[in-house]
């Protein structure tokens, strides 16, 4: 049991909550711990960007079809707007602002990004690189299907989508078939 918990705050390990609708949590989030009261209907993509101050991820759709709010949830890319903050006490959580490097370096997969300029107002660009990420951590040699099933429930209003695949292609080590160019990809 932890020192935030009270046994006579959960029932059957459920925690409930305190007299002002919130409940105490942990996450680590890019590498940092954080505290959080958190209220028991707030989403884990409201508590990252009110509590924590992270705005990567941001609210596109808000019932987890656009892909904008997509974060890492121990590796697994999971919909910020569709999961709540209070069943995430303890969980490791990964947004787009903790995939550089101590030294500020790039994933390879933001590289990429960056060399096939795969974005325009870029407002969906963090949840791809961080489906992307995800692909990339459980799949060493994804195939090109596996990447636009990666992206399912992905959307760029701005239709940079040929970017997009283009730069997924490059990160993965995946060359775009013969006779086509990257803006085709």
């Amino acid at each position: 049991m932890s020192d935030l918990e009270d046994p006579s705050d959960s029932i059957a390990g459920v925690k409930l909550p305190a007299a002002d609708g919130r409940v105490a949590i942990r996450l680590d989030v890019n590498g940092r711990s954080h505290t959080l009261r958190v209220r028991t209907t707030q989403t884990l993509l409201d508590a990252l960007r009110e509590e924590v101050k992270l705005f990567g991820a941001r609210s596109g759709c808000g019932v987890g079809m656009c892909g904008a709010c997509t974060v890492l949830e121990g590796g697994r890319a999971i919909s910020g707007c569709l999961t709540l903050a209070a069943l995430c006490d303890g969980a490791d959580i990964r947004t787009v602002e903790g995939l550089q490097g101590p030294d500020g370096k790039l994933s390879r997969v933001q590289e990429a990004f960056l060399r096939h300029r795969a974005f325009q107002c870029s407002y969906c660009t963090s949840g791809f690189v961080l489906a992307l990420e995800a692909l990339l951590a459980r799949e060493s040699e994804p195939t090109e299907d596996a990447i636009r099933e990666a992206f399912s429930g992905h959307l760029c209003r701005c239709g940079s989508y040929s970017r997009i695949m283009a730069a997924s292609l490059d990160a993965a080590g995946i060359q775009p078939a013969p006779g086509a160019s990257a803006e085709d990809a």
